[in-house]
């Protein structure tokens, strides 16, 4: 019965329709109800009469009214017998307790009791006790609407704040609220931006879907950073206890050793004093023999000298005097010679260089990162010499370089695949061989010790473009090479040459080749023009035909010169370019791997043209002049004015991203692996 009630019940009055008005959307409506609207239209100086149309308050569709006004509305015959009927059956049928009883849905007792009122903001039914209890007479809970009590199927259809017996139709955009019909009829929302609530609820419900989609994602971010950084920090403690016992392990060898040192010197002391204490002895035993003797002589001396008689002291007293005179005279009678440095004084334990370095010991860090020093790199057409330095080489084991070309960089930036690798490196400098000519290659040099290694700033280096000359089997009979066949010349008085098939011949087809064919890398050669104002330069297949004038077919690209018209050709299809008739010098930037030909007015820096070509065969350089000469400046390094400003800021992006990969790897690998405890001087104590 309340969903049918629902359905019978009108958009702006809220109640049974009465006397109901079929709108031409299908929609009806009380017809005092469509009065209303009229009169809310109406401004006091205009008659109601005056009012033509209205629009329908469900669907928003405007009713155009006739000169009869409401009256000229069809009745909804149908609506108002279902109407009536519906009214005697409600009054006929008894009250179910659930409908005549709204009990309190905030009581935890049972059963709960009669609610009092219900709540519009917060959608609940309470009886007064808990009225009181959850709706205190303050802020925010005054604003609170409160009405008699409803079913929850009435209830989301009293929600409009304005017009308490209107249910809410349509929102507002710009008060970004939901609102009745009379809110967008006669209310203050009269002028606002409205939308239907199907609408709103879509698009709102999209952006939530949305934002709850990002959300996830974020959570799911940080979730992974958050395993990471567990993951670290259980490294860290892992590291932290290998470390602290690797420390203790090193310490106790330190001691060991130190102690097994004390020992042996402490021997050899001991030696050292027997054997000195021993040699002492026997110096004091001759001493003593010496002593004797000369105490036995000196008594007998003194014994002669108290004799009176003469003729008895000559007698003894010149054998005396012999062995008296004898016994001064000898050394080896007196005392023997006392060696000073048996007294063990010149001995001295010293041990201050082995304190410096115990004291010294402490935690080895992984070596600064090194810098790559672009002004001392030089660079043939297939040679690369790096020169780094380094503010702590002495504390490097060694280094390692590693390049790769941009396009592996760029597609492959974190594959160890993608990089060439040269380890253990002594110097501060490296020479790479075997590189591709007129090439950019990205360098790395990683600096390593024990404790682990740290990465350069990275560097762009170019290996200069593929150095050529004129080829001689190529250029036409009228045409003379000379300067190491750098410069070509029109001269209708050359010797006559054999005809090959490589040779450009044909009347007007005065040209020449370069000595290569390109089929990779990026190069850059210059055309001095001299006072040349008839000339083709641009690169063409093998198979170009060399009858007929570069650039007249498929397989060559040129840039041309006729007196005061300067045109670029191929295929027989010419575009004019502008270009100074002062034009002496013609840069040709050929990038093979890219795809283009680029012409420049090398001495004013000014690009003139570029053919995008989808190159299929190797190309080689092409000439062809009409008057006077020019000269060929090949194997140059691409000038700045000319290297790809787009290209740089590709690979300058992806080399931020390369770099906070590799910071991502080494905080993965563990922080105590770039300050290991490896007790530095170690070696030394051993």
């Amino acid at each position: 019965m309340e969903t049918l009630e629902s359905e019978l019940t009108c958009p702006i009055c809220l109640e049974l329709f009465e006397d109901p008005l079929l709108l031409p959307c299908a929609h009806s409506l009380c017809f005092n109800c469509a009065h209303r609207i009229l009169v809310s239209h109406c401004s006091t100086s205009k008659p109601l009469e005056s009012i033509s149309a209205f629009q329908c308050p469900t669907c928003r569709y405007v009713i155009t009214l006739n000169h009869r006004g409401l009256e000229g509305l069809k009745r909804n015959v149908t609506l108002q017998n279902i109407i009536d009927r519906f009214q005697k059956a409600s009054l006929s049928g008894p009250s179910s307790p659930s409908e005549s009883r709204r009990l309190c849905q905030f009581c935890e007792q049972d059963p709960p009791r009669e609610a009092v009122k219900t709540c519009v903001t917060c959608e609940v039914s309470y009886c007064d006790r808990c009225l009181r209890a959850t709706h205190p007479n303050k802020k925010p809970f005054t604003s609170h609407r409160l009405v008699e009590p409803v079913p929850d199927t009435h209830l989301r259809g009293l929600t409009c704040l304005e017009h308490e017996k209107e249910k809410v139709n349509m929102y507002c955009l710009v008060d970004d609220q939901l609102i009745c019909a009379l809110c967008k009829l006669v209310g203050r929302h009269r002028d606002h931006q409205v939308t239907s609530i199907t609408e709103r609820f879509d698009k709102l419900k999209q952006t939530l879907e949305n934002n709850l989609t990002n959300l996830v994602k974020r959570n799911s971010e940080l979730e992974n950073q958050m395993a990471k950084l567990i993951q670290i920090c259980q490294q860290v403690e892992v590291n932290t206890a290998m470390h602290e016992a690797k420390l203790v392990e090193e310490c106790d060898e330190l001691v060991e050793i130190i102690r097994q040192r004390k020992q042996v010197i402490a021997v050899k002391i001991k030696e050292s004093k027997v054997m000195k204490l021993r040699k002492l002895a026997q110096q004091i035993a001759n001493c003593r023999q010496c002593l004797e003797r000369s105490s036995a002589l000196i008594t007998q001396a003194e014994h002669s000298l108290k004799e009176n008689d003469h003729t008895r002291f000559l007698q003894n007293a010149r054998n005396v005097a012999e062995r008296v005179a004898m016994a001064t005279a000898s050394s080896q009678v007196l005392i023997p010679d006392v060696n000073l440095n048996e007294a063990f004084d010149n001995f001295a334990l010293d041990f201050t260089r082995e304190k410096k370095i115990l004291e010294g010991l402490d935690y080895l860090t992984a070596p600064n990162p090194p810098s790559i020093r672009d002004e001392l790199c030089t660079a043939s057409h297939d040679t690369i010499t790096v020169h780094w330095t380094s503010e702590d080489e002495f504390s490097v084991t060694s280094y390692d370089c590693s390049h790769t070309t941009p396009t592996n960089f760029i597609s492959l930036y974190n594959s160890a695949d993608s990089w060439m690798i040269v380890p253990n490196i002594k110097q501060n400098h490296y020479t790479v061989h075997g590189l591709q000519s007129g090439t950019r290659y990205i360098f790395f040099v990683k600096a390593i010790n024990q404790a682990g290694s740290r990465n350069s700033e990275p560097a762009r280096l170019k290996t200069n473009s593929q150095p050529f000359k004129l080829d001689p089997k190529t250029a036409h009979k009228k045409l003379r090479l000379s300067n190491d066949c750098l410069t070509m010349e029109k001269d209708e008085s050359s010797l006559k040459k054999s005809h090959t098939p490589e040779r450009f011949s044909g009347t007007g087809s005065y040209g020449a080749a370069g000595n290569v064919f390109i089929d990779s890398g990026c190069h850059y050669w210059e055309v001095l023009l001299g006072a040349s104002t008839w000339y083709a330069i641009g690169v063409a297949y093998k198979s170009a035909p060399k009858n007929e004038w570069s650039g007249k077919n498929s397989s060559s690209w040129v840039l041309s010169r006729c007196n005061n018209n300067f045109t670029v050709r191929h295929n027989g299809k010419e575009m004019q370019v502008e270009a100074s008739l002062q034009l002496r010098r013609l840069g040709v930037l050929l990038d093979y791997d890219n795809n283009s030909l680029a012409f420049y007015d090398a001495m004013n820096s000014q690009h003139l043209h570029t053919f995008d070509i989808s190159f299929l065969l190797p190309v080689a350089p092409t000439f062809m002049i009409w008057n006077k000469s020019v000269m060929i400046l090949s194997g140059l390094p691409v000038p700045d004015f000319v290297d790809g400003g787009a290209q740089d800021q590709q690979e300058q992006q992806h080399l931020q991203h390369h770099q906070q990969h590799q910071q991502q790897q080494q905080q993965q690998m563990g922080l105590c692996r770039q300050e290991s405890p490896y007790v530095s001087g170690m070696k030394a104590c051993h």
